[in-house]
């Protein structure tokens, strides 16, 4: 099994990129976790380009429709998700019958230096996942000043946190597994 993990923070050494492999070390050896780190070559969306839409998006279209779910960490900006990954989404919803998200599993979580743990990111982000045809998980994880959340190691300093990170991918890998089952049948 193959989740992706897609960094709303384009910083190679972010937060949310070091929640991102704490998330892939609570995974069985048998599902690996793959960091998306080609966000920052998305170009801006443009309807115009939206038949030829270049290849970093159509790379990015083809890591997750060969995904079995996606998660994304994002910080908060200005109250919000980037913009860089807000555009990457708009890209990918387009046109909406070729949309590799629809019905694919999908997990949010978000790492901030601020107390919330980018608690707004998070809800407009999943907002814009199930606009788009997501199958959202309702869980979620703020992790708050991050710049000192994460030891040496890379794992989350707080126990409760880091459990529910691991719950998190347990319900993640769960979801991905019985929509595969789903698909199958159908």
């Amino acid at each position: 099994m193959l989740i992706l993990g897609i960094s709303g923070s384009l910083r190679r050494e972010s937060s949310n990129r070091r929640l991102l492999l704490a998330a892939g070390a609570k995974l069985r050896p048998e599902t690996r976790l793959r960091v998306y780190t080609r966000l920052g070559a998305i170009p801006p969306f443009d309807e115009d380009r939206e038949r030829r839409p270049g290849p970093a998006v159509l790379g990015l279209r083809s890591d997750i429709a060969r995904a079995d779910a996606v998660l994304v960490s994002t910080p908060e900006y200005n109250g919000s998700f980037p913009g860089q990954l807000k555009n990457a989404l708009d890209w990918i919803s387009r046109p909406l019958d070729e949309n590799p998200l629809q019905r694919l599993p999908v997990a949010v979580v978000g790492a901030s230096s601020g107390i919330f743990g980018a608690v707004w990111a998070q809800a407009d982000l999943r907002r814009v996942l199930a606009a788009i045809g997501a199958v959202v998980l309702d869980d979620e994880l703020p992790v708050g000043h991050a710049d000192a959340a994460f030891d040496a190691r890379g794992d989350l300093r707080d126990p409760e946190a880091d459990q529910a990170l691991a719950a998190l991918m347990t319900t993640l890998v769960a979801t991905a597994r019985a929509s595969a089952t789903t698909a199958a049948t159908c």
